[in-house]
């Protein structure tokens, strides 16, 4: 894990406001812009108050894969005593669950490269929030091919993850949708 987390801290003072991440071999920058972190800030407040003592959402932390995957999830729940350490790193069978929000440049590896990974290694529960489509996507039952279960919730109405952590209730009402971006299906 050492020898992941040094590749990617390589980057991380060349792209100042940007997350970096290892995705499929390549080095990604993605900048992240005020829905962003209105949809990353309001996630974090509503989940961390459903978890008890037990678990921490933690932030900007990498989970590496192997040499050609190592990504920093915009928010992840982990045992509080290993948030506790302070670590930058965590290996994904800390992880119980990811939260990544959707950015223009995102898309693909949101919805497709991250799924499989996070789920080949048993990652519990993924949820996507997407200020581009306005819409939620839960996904459960992790398996070798990527997760088995999937429901998409439009905002306005509360998404309900049922977790291996317990009934997680996040409201979307005011999550931010980007007015730029035409509906999308």
């Amino acid at each position: 894990m050492d020898r992941l987390h040094t590749q990617l801290s390589r980057f991380e003072d060349a792209f100042p406001g940007f997350r970096t991440e290892i995705v499929e071999g390549s080095v990604v920058a993605c900048p992240l812009g005020p829905h962003h972190a209105r949809t990353l800030f309001g996630a974090w407040k509503a989940l961390a108050p459903q978890l008890g003592r037990q678990w921490a959402v933690v932030s900007d932390v990498v989970v590496p894969f192997d040499e050609d995957n190592e990504f920093c999830p915009d928010l992840a729940v982990i045992p509080a005593p290993d948030a506790n350490r302070n670590e930058l790193a965590y290996p994904p069978e800390l992880v119980e669950l990811v939260v990544e929000v959707v950015s223009g440049g995102s898309v693909r590896r949101d919805y497709e490269v991250k799924p499989r990974w996070y789920a080949a290694r048993g990652i519990a529960d993924y949820l996507i929030l997407d200020p581009l489509k306005g819409h939620c996507v839960t996904m459960w039952n992790p398996g070798p091919e990527g997760y088995r279960g999937r429901d998409t919730v439009a905002y306005g109405p509360e998404a309900v993850v049922d977790s291996t952590l317990g009934r997680l209730r996040l409201a979307t009402a005011d999550f931010p949708v980007d007015a730029k971006r035409p509906p999308q299906p």
